[in-house]
């Protein structure tokens, strides 16, 4: 091959998902919500990735969004809900928010407005985790995706 031919393929983007399974994942915070209720919206495929993920984090921006909908009456959850004990009884691992990962979302590109996700994409990216998601607005940011649907 040349070497031209090197640096061409060396830099070709990425793929977002890999035909490996992924093995560290962040939670958006729609599917936290469906695994805790077992909704069937949550796919099988996702279902495994979790259950076999060597690490599940959930970010606190996802607990600050269940706190905005609940108060203005968008969400309910269960009277005695306690986030951090169900993050604790799954095994999984609260991410909190870093000043790097708010100043990573000022290097995205303007793909999406909502800003709870804007900044999950840029704790993702900061941290090395694939998103698992519903909202195919996520994959087209250069981040790991997966479809929480399949």
């Amino acid at each position: 091959m040349a070497r031209s031919d090197r640096r061409v393929r060396e830099q070709a983007p990425r793929r977002k998902i890999s035909s490996l399974t992924p093995r560290r994942l962040l939670l958006d915070t729609h599917v936290w919500l469906w695994w805790q209720a077992d909704d069937s919206r949550l796919g099988p495929t996702a279902r495994r990735y979790i259950a076999t993920a060597r690490e599940i984090r959930f970010s606190a921006a996802s607990a600050w969004e269940i706190a905005i909908k609940c108060a203005i009456g968008k969400l309910t959850l269960p009277k005695n809900a306690d986030i951090e004990s169900e993050l604790e009884r799954d095994g999984f691992v609260p991410l909190s928010i870093e000043i790097a990962h708010a100043d990573g979302v000022r290097a995205l590109p303007a793909l999406h407005r909502d800003p709870f996700d804007r900044l999950l994409v840029a704790q993702a990216l900061a941290e090395g985790l694939t998103i698992v998601t519903a909202d195919p607005d996520l994959a087209r940011y250069d981040v790991p995706v997966v479809d929480a649907a399949s």
